[in-house]
């Protein structure tokens, strides 16, 4: 399980950009399915929309990962 710190230089990001962004994963494509799945957690949530937009403070985890956004 990694913690990755993710600096947030905007407003917000939407969900399957951040996926994208961090490593997570190799395309937005994969990061929508993985979202549309329900394999995607916000602030301890499952979230399955794709454009939801994460702001500072906010936690995502997937795949045993957990993106903190600052």
């Amino acid at each position: 399980m990694d913690e990755i710190s993710f600096s947030l230089n905007r407003e917000f990001i939407e969900l399957f950009k951040l996926l994208k962004v961090t490593g997570l994963c190799d395309s937005g494509g994969m990061a929508k399915h993985a979202i549309s799945q329900g394999e995607v957690e916000v602030d301890g949530q499952i979230e399955t929309r794709k454009a939801c937009k994460i702001r500072k403070g906010q936690q995502v985890l997937f795949g045993g990962n957990t993106v903190t956004v600052d």
